[in-house]
């Protein structure tokens, strides 16, 4: 089988101490590819070392995470605007909107989303979306600058049916499932399966929601498998169908995944 974790952080200093063995077990669990979403400015450099360290394994992304738009969100996106040359980028990301921590900075992460999908736009990537407490005002957004040059992914995706409606009218955007459909009281399961299955992506969000049974403690790409197992059972399919499948639409969204292989 061939799994490919569609955002992972494991650049992070959560695995400074055992980076190479997450890495191991990843490969020993057949998760053979791991994508990579940009923080901010100080996450570039783990990130960019990361893809050097292991390159035929790792792909990165290049964009300002909602969390990170604070004051001085102009300069960093001066900083993230410099770099899209630098490297064979997959993605724009992780990019879009979070209000659940902060509310200051509403009108500056719109600004910062807008301008990050007029890179994807420009560069022909697709953008990888962080939605939390914000889908209705990133619909509103999309609604007006959404066409067929764009594509892009609802990372970590916990909406509802509406929510799935939704998305489906944009043609060309996915669904990222991560650690929390094994959660009892997340409820996904009615959820996934109105999720067309040409437009299903699995990702841990590494080191962040960990799958049953490692609820509450790190997550690390390996842990991919528990999330497909779950999903599976829920589209009763075979571990190796959605292997294929989730492969598949993986490449389909990520083109320049094609272009960086071994």
């Amino acid at each position: 089988m061939h799994w490919i974790d569609t955002h992972s952080h494991i650049y992070l200093d959560d695995f400074k101490e055992d980076r190479q063995e997450v890495i191991d077990r990843a490969l020993r669990n057949e998760v053979r590819e791991i994508l990579l979403p940009n923080i901010d400015s100080t996450s570039y450099p783990q990130m960019t070392d990361l893809m050097t360290t292991f390159p035929t394994i790792v792909k990165g992304m290049i964009g300002l995470h909602p969390g990170s738009v604070k004051e001085n969100w102009r300069e960093e996106l001066a900083f993230m605007e410099s770099k899209l040359n630098a490297q064979s980028w997959v993605a724009i990301g992780e990019i879009g909107m979070d209000l659940y921590w902060d509310k200051t900075f509403i009108e500056e992460q719109k600004q910062a989303f807008r301008m990050q999908i007029d890179w994807a736009k420009e560069k022909q990537l697709p953008i990888v979306i962080h939605a939390r407490e914000a889908f209705q005002e990133i619909f509103d957004i999309l609604d007006e600058v959404c066409d067929e040059r764009l594509s892009g992914v609802f990372h970590c995706f916990t909406g509802g049916i509406q929510e799935v409606e939704k998305i489906k009218t944009y043609p060309n955007f996915y669904y990222g499932i991560g650690g929390v459909a094994t959660y009892k009281k997340a409820a996904l399961d009615d959820v996934i399966r109105e999720i067309p299955k040409d437009r299903l992506l699995l990702e841990t969000d590494a080191p962040y929601l960990s799958p049953v049974p490692y609820r509450g403690k790190r997550n690390e790409s390996s842990y991919l498998v528990h999330t497909a197992e779950k999903v599976a059972d829920v589209l009763q399919v075979q571990l190796s169908e959605l292997a294929k499948l989730t492969t598949s639409n993986a490449r389909e969204l990520f083109k320049k995944l094609d272009l960086t292989q071994p």
